[in-house]
């Protein structure tokens, strides 16, 4: 399990230092954008999504600043949510939101998401710090209040 967890804190550190999607996006325009905040560490971030007309993802970013949790947990997101719908994303932000809060491990995983959520596993040690919980569900969160056409997530 230390190897399991070794390689976990790797994938956090390279996503949060070296994050994937990181800015906002200059060559086009945003179909969604939302900043979030997170008062109790300081966490601040802008998500922007543009999707196109048949309802997909075709870009997403972020931009921010925060601890390598709610960064990584950004990357992380930025990556997995092209190529979905709103409706996907929502059912796999509540997947991962339920692995990141629930007290037992069996969380419900739909299987178009099983390799999305195996990604995501790396995060799900927060469960065990819910302070950490905020960190890794705020750009979630954000991009949620991005698709319901708000602008503005103060966690």
């Amino acid at each position: 399990m230390d190897g399991l967890r070794e390689l976990y804190q790797e994938v956090i550190l390279d996503h949060g230092k070296n994050p994937r999607n990181f800015g906002r996006p200059v060559c086009h325009e945003v179909s969604y954008q939302a900043d979030g905040s997170n008062p109790l560490c300081g966490d601040n971030i802008s998500v922007y999504l543009n999707i196109d007309n048949n309802g997909i993802v075709t870009n997403a970013a972020f931009d921010g600043r925060g601890c390598a949790i709610s960064q990584a947990s950004a990357s992380l997101m930025t990556e997995i949510v092209v190529g979905k719908t709103k409706e996907q994303i929502e059912l796999l932000f509540n997947c991962f939101h339920k692995m990141c809060t629930a007290k037992d491990q069996q969380t419900e995983t739909y299987i178009d998401f099983a390799d999305d959520m195996d990604r995501l596993q790396v995060l799900s040690g927060v469960r065990q710090y819910p302070v950490r919980v905020k960190c890794a569900t705020l750009a979630w969160h954000t991009m949620s209040v991005a698709l319901k056409g708000e602008r503005n997530n103060n966690a």
